[in-house]
């Protein structure tokens, strides 16, 4: 008899691929004839789609390169000659069969299986009915996630509602693709419950399933649904941690801001993840990529305390004590703070940083897209309200801008500073139509590159049943 592994590391998906245009058996993978039985095997399938949210696809190199350095506020990092392939999606050069656009598409495939094979088989198994229940809620609203993953960055993409033999299908639209997304977190958002006991952390909650929600409402410029989803979250009493620097550091994980989060807890079962080693300080505590650009220096104002806490400098001591190193002509001068974990919190056994938690929704992100979405449905002046709340954290004063118009450009400014670095700023740019003012310098073409290519592999593999964005050959 077959055995199942569900609880991969990260790096295992890299290994090999399966035949299918989008990879979708995710490597390492087995379903054995006697698996999804029990209470036991359903609660261990669903963990297995939590453990690629730690993943080297979705939170290492590949999501980095496509949801970072793409954006203004992050560059490649490291040593000139280290990976200095990370340039092409810098300067927009990547083409459809650069390796990193092929990662990601498979990665979050390979997540979207998994996802699936909980919602399929989970409800066939006799067990307790409100965890069965609660167990499909949850691969739906993280299927839901990795879906508007995939929308953002390939547009339209093919609809796998649950197992299927064959998966050689045609693009759905992107307007057919948020549909499906909006389905699976509101049927989510039913079920979920808003808190769990502390063993539970990093579980997907009711709240979470609604901010994501908003966010998707936002993305498809649907304000008034916007407007009131974020408003539901907010009813649920949320708040901004007072302390920006706590905010990111372990003690500030699950807190009062904390939407959804991702548990990256050193454990024999999980092992945390790469994401913090990734970025932390060459030499001393990580690999130095994707660092903090000039232009994100000179975006904040005079007295934001963000600043600081977001971009670590070389020679400085931090608050909890350490001293980053300087003169290291190979490991530059700035790096990302958000992702620092103290030397006296490190857990060794998985490697630097990995019991760094990933912020995927933070309440801050709820009250900014509250106060957009109020704005563009005409109501200042709860725009006004919410974007200051963010503000006064920050130690700045009211916002100066009091006309719809104004306050649109303040609140995507507001945007940029508070969210700096955590892989929001290019989708924002797109989204904004203000890509090619920003990105232009860079390379970015308006008409091409508001997507990123289908990769050549999937075309191939799909003997032309996929087609390629618009731009690329």
């Amino acid at each position: 008899m077959k055995k199942i592994f569900l609880t991969l590391s990260i790096f295992s998906v890299l290994a090999g691929c399966s035949d299918d245009f989008v990879d979708i058996k995710p490597e390492g993978v087995v379903i054995a004839d006697d698996f999804f039985k029990t209470e036991d095997d359903a609660m261990r399938a669903t963990n297995a789609i939590y453990s690629f949210l730690r993943s080297w696809e979705n939170s290492g190199f590949p999501a980095q390169f496509i949801l970072g350095v793409t954006g203004d506020d992050v560059e490649k990092g490291s040593n000139p000659s280290d990976a200095s392939f990370i340039n092409d999606y810098d300067n927009f050069s990547f083409t459809i069969g650069t390796d990193g656009i092929h990662g990601y598409w498979t990665g979050q495939w390979q997540a979207v299986q998994r996802t699936n094979q909980v919602i399929t088989n989970v409800p066939k198994i006799e067990m307790n009915e409100a965890l069965r229940n609660r167990l499909v809620a949850e691969a739906k609203m993280l299927r839901a996630y990795f879906y508007f993953n995939l929308v953002r960055v390939y547009g339209g993409v093919p609809i796998f509602d649950g197992l299927q033999a064959n998966y050689i299908q045609p693009r759905n639209t992107a307007e057919e693709v948020y549909a499906f997304i909006v389905k699976d977190l509101t049927e989510a958002a039913e079920i979920l419950p808003q808190t769990y006991p502390a063993s539970d952390l990093g579980r997907v909650t009711k709240g979470g399933a609604l901010g994501l929600l908003s966010k998707v409402y936002l993305y498809m410029k649907d304000y008034q649904k916007a407007y009131d989803t974020s408003n539901q979250v907010i009813a649920m009493g949320y708040s901004l941690d007072p302390d920006f620097n706590h905010l990111f550091r372990p003690a500030g994980e699950f807190g009062t801001e904390s939407v959804f989060e991702v548990n990256c807890g050193c454990s024999a079962e999980f092992g945390g993840s790469q994401y913090a080693e990734v970025q932390g300080v060459r030499n001393q505590f990580g690999w130095g990529f994707f660092t903090p650009t000039q232009a994100l220096e000179d975006a904040f104002e005079p007295g934001d305390i963000r600043k600081e806490f977001t971009i670590l400098r070389e020679g400085e001591t931090t608050l909890e004590g350490d001293l980053i190193k300087k003169g290291d002509p190979q490991a530059g001068n700035t790096w990302n703070q958000k992702v620092y974990v103290p030397t006296s919190l490190n857990n060794n056994t998985c490697g630097y940083g990995s019991i760094q938690n990933i912020r995927i929704l933070r309440f801050a992100d709820i009250l900014l897209i509250n106060a957009e979405a109020a704005n563009e449905l005409g109501n200042t002046s709860v725009a006004i309200i919410n974007i200051n709340k963010v503000r006064h954290r920050a130690d700045l004063g009211d916002t100066p801008a009091s006309t719809q118009s104004a306050l649109r450009l303040a609140i995507w400014q507001e945007r940029r500073v508070e969210l700096a670095m955590e892989m929001d700023r290019f989708t924002d740019l797109v989204r904004t139509g203000q890509a090619e003012q920003f990105l232009g310098p860079k390379g970015f073409q308006t008409g091409k590159n508001e997507l990123f290519p289908i990769p050549l592999q999937a075309i191939t593999d799909s003997k032309g049943v996929l087609t390629q964005n618009p731009g690329y050959n």
